[in-house]
C-alpha cells in the first residue's frame, strides 16, 4: 500500500521536476545584455519607462534576431568608475552577461577625479568583462571645461584610448546631438529629459546591433 502511494506521489513530483528543469534550461539559454551605467542610464529625473534602456529593451523585443535577449539595467544614479568596478564581479556572477554596455566616467569627471585613476578603473572593468567572455560596448563621454582645457581634453581622449587598447567598439559621445540642445536637457543641464531618450538609443544602436 505504501509502495503504491509512493509511486502515485512520485510521478507528479518527477513531472514537476522535469518541467522545472526544462524551463530553467530554456531560460538559461537566453543571453543577457547588461547596461553598467550611472544616472544617464538609470533614468534620473524621468519615468523609467521613458528611459533609453527601456526603449532598448522594447526595440530588442520587437526584432526576431534579438528577441531572445534579456536586458538587465545595472545602472545606479551617482555611480563612478570605482563603484562600477566594485559591483562588477557580483553582477557577472549573477547575470553572466554576453554583452555589456559600459556607461561610466561622467561623475568622476564632474568631480575632478584623476584621469589616470578613471582610466585604470575602466580598464579593469573591461578586462574583467572580457575575461568572462562578455562583449563590451564602451560609451564615451565629454564634460564641461570646469577644470580647464587640458583636463577636459584628457578626459575625452581616455575613451578612444581604452577602446583602441582593448579592441572594443566605442560610441564617441553618448550625448551626441543632445548635450547642447536645451530642449533635450533637464534644468540642471546635465541630465537628458524624456524627449532625448530616443536619440540616446539611436547613438548606441548602430554599434550595439552587431554585438547581439
Amino acid at each position: 500500500m505504501l509502495l503504491i502511494l509512493s509511486k502515485r506521489l512520485l510521478r507528479p513530483l518527477l513531472s514537476f521536476g522535469l518541467a522545472f528543469l526544462l524551463a530553467s534550461a530554456a531560460h538559461a539559454k537566453n543571453p543577457t545584455l547588461m547596461v553598467l551605467g550611472d544616472s544617464l542610464s538609470a533614468g534620473y529625473g524621468i519615468d523609467l519607462d521613458q528611459g533609453w534602456v527601456q526603449l532598448l529593451r522594447e526595440r530588442i523585443a520587437q526584432d526576431e534576431a534579438t528577441a531572445h535577449y534579456q536586458v538587465i539595467n545595472a545602472s545606479v544614479s551617482g555611480e563612478t568608475t570605482r563603484g562600477g568596478l566594485a559591483r562588477l564581479e557580483a553582477l557577472i556572477q549573477r547575470h553572466n552577461p554576453e554583452v555589456v554596455i559600459v556607461e561610466l566616467g561622467g561623475n568622476d569627471g564632474l568631480r575632478g577625479q584623476p584621469i589616470k585613476l578613471m582610466q585604470q578603473n575602466l580598464a579593469q572593468i573591461i578586462q574583467s568583462l572580457q575575461a568572462s567572455n562578455a562583449k563590451v560596448l564602451l560609451l564615451g563621454m565629454q564634460i564641461p571645461p570646469n577644470y580647464g582645457a587640458r583636463y577636459t581634453q584628457l578626459f575625452a581622449a581616455m575613451y578612444p584610448q581604452l577602446a583602441d587598447r582593448f579592441k572594443v567598439p566605442l560610441v564617441p559621445f553618448f550625448l551626441h546631438q543632445v548635450a547642447l540642445d536645451p530642449q533635450l536637457m533637464q534644468s540642471d543641464d546635465i541630465h537628458p529629459n524624456a524627449a532625448a531618450q530616443p536619440q540616446l538609443l539611436q547613438n548606441v544602436w548602430p554599434l550595439l546591433a552587431p554585438l547581439l
